[in-house]
């Protein structure tokens, strides 16, 4: 069968709800889609060349080929680059393309842009080309885009959420079996809604903070004499922090852990119809990051603190942290005071105004249009 000229795809940004530095861990995380998408529109070229264009201020259109290598593509087009790096590696022999960018999902807002970016074009990619990829082998594909192509050494959650992600439901990913597993979550229908504060601290991955906690997890691991720290999560915590004598890394075993024990507790509640109880939880989430994780940062700390100050359930660091979003569930009648709760807090400390938005569990990444 004939593959189309053109085809266009979208994937969507995440929240994580809660389970942060959990992913590469081999832990749990509770992530969910959100309406911000970026779309990839792909024409088939037979020349070898990808360009790419983004309709993104500031970004300029690149030009490269099929074939390029880790290194010879740098800046946003690194992530479409990757995409077509990590697939052709794997062995399939896609062709070159014009490719079109547009996203609505904030960049450097912990609210996973690069892998909607990296979803879109493989979703898509999958599509045009027939490859018969599922989701899970299209998100490790993109993991690998992103841990070898653009560098940053992320684990696999934010592209199960985006490739995975349904309408009303979180997604309950573990990431040890690779699976994605949806959790119904009708936060309107509790009367709730899920604030975000874009708080405009804008992070990257490929900074050194992120890959020095994962390595120090690693360590931990291989001196417990395990593969990765979810082997030693049914073992009791003192126990398991007794044996490292490094008070870092017992602080960031003690994040992992008993986050996942964060993450369990909550899919019971949302399971039990009871998501209005989840708020502690998400609190106790953000205080490991701050004080065992240490990957807050001041505007950050100061958004949580002014959202439960003003009546939030629950706020967190939402992401990988150095910057990024927080967000505080809020019952839906205050939703509107905490976001300007937030906001005044921000300009009585000189920070930049914040973005303060709401959002919903949204579907996942799949194909829009095809010409």
């Amino acid at each position: 069968m004939a593959i189309p000229a053109q085809l266009t795809g979208s994937a969507p940004g995440r929240v994580n709800l809660i389970g942060e530095h959990t992913d590469y861990n081999g832990g749990f995380a509770l992530p969910l889609a959100i309406p911000a998408r970026t779309t990839a529109s792909l024409r088939v070229r037979d020349d070898g060349l990808v360009v790419a264009e983004s309709t993104a201020p500031g970004t300029e259109p690149a030009r490269f080929t099929v074939d390029s290598s880790p290194g010879d593509v740098t800046g946003w087009a690194a992530y479409v680059a990757g995409v077509f790096w990590a697939l052709r590696d794997a062995g399939h022999d896609i062709p070159g393309a014009d490719v079109s960018i547009h996203s609505t999902v904030p960049s450097g807002a912990g609210l996973s842009s690069s892998h909607a970016l990296e979803c879109a074009v493989a979703v898509t990619l999958n599509e045009l080309h027939g490859l018969g990829l599922d989701r899970t082998e299209l998100a490790l594909l993109v993991q690998r885009a992103e841990n070898h192509y653009v560098g940053a050494p992320t684990g696999a959650m934010d592209q199960m959420a985006s490739l995975y992600g349904q309408d009303g439901h979180v997604i309950l990913f573990d990431a040890r079996a690779m699976t994605a597993e949806p959790v119904p979550c009708d936060l309107a229908g509790a009367g709730l809604s899920l604030v975000v504060v874009d708080t405009r601290v804008h992070h990257e991955h490929v900074d050194g903070g992120y890959g020095a906690r994962r390595a120090s997890c690693e360590e931990a691991a291989a001196l417990l004499g395990v593969e990765t720290l979810r082997e030693v999560q049914d073992t009791p915590l003192a126990e398991v922090l007794g044996k490292l004598d490094d008070d870092v890394m017992v602080r960031r075993v003690r994040h992992v852990l008993t986050e996942n024990a964060r993450v369990l507790d909550t899919v019971a509640l949302l399971r039990a119809g009871r998501a209005g109880e989840i708020g502690p939880l998400l609190t106790a989430s953000h205080a490991s990051m701050r004080d065992d994780y240490e990957i807050t940062v001041a505007e950050i700390d100061v958004a949580v603190d002014a959202a439960l100050a003003a009546g939030a359930l629950g706020a967190r660091m939402t992401g990988g942290g150095f910057g990024g979003s927080v967000i505080a569930l809020t019952a839906t009648a205050d939703a509107e005071r905490v976001g300007a709760a937030v906001s005044s807090a921000f300009d009585q400390h000189g920070y930049a105004s914040p973005s303060v938005f709401t959002v919903r569990p949204a579907a996942g990444a799949g194909i829009e249009e095809s010409q």
